[in-house]
């Protein structure tokens, strides 16, 4: 197996754990406390947006590789174990579904329209 195969089973792994991590935040037998816990790194880990731009030198990349896994971790390891297996199995049945292009379409022309948005205001001054 090469380093890049590693690369990829890890990148569906952690696809896996973020799936499951937003199952578990949408239940409500899980207690409120690790519930927005939960969602919080669920929102993180599914937005486009990050807390530091990746075009930092290391530090973009830290909370990609640091920050979200550990957030994860913790949530599981505070999720009573028959509520991660019923949310593990729902994201193993959809974590191999295809991606919706429409959906990155979208994505990519909203941030177009504010990357235009910001040169246009900087471009005035």
């Amino acid at each position: 197996m090469t380093a890049l195969d590693r690369l990829r089973e890890r990148a569906r792994a952690l696809k896996r754990q973020t799936l499951t991590v937003y199952f578990v935040a949408r239940d409500p037998r899980l207690p409120w406390p690790v519930r927005l816990v939960a969602l919080a790194v669920a929102a993180y880990a599914l937005s486009p947006i990050d807390l530091i731009p990746d075009f930092i030198p290391v530090l973009g990349l830290l909370d990609d590789i640091v920050l979200i896994p550990l957030g994860l971790a913790l949530v599981l390891r505070l999720t009573p174990p028959a509520l991660r297996d019923e949310a593990r199995a729902r994201a193993e049945a959809v974590a191999d579904r295809p991606v919706s292009r429409g959906a990155a379409v979208v994505i990519v022309l909203v941030w177009m329209a504010l990357l235009g948005l910001a040169w246009r205001a900087f471009a005035s001054r």
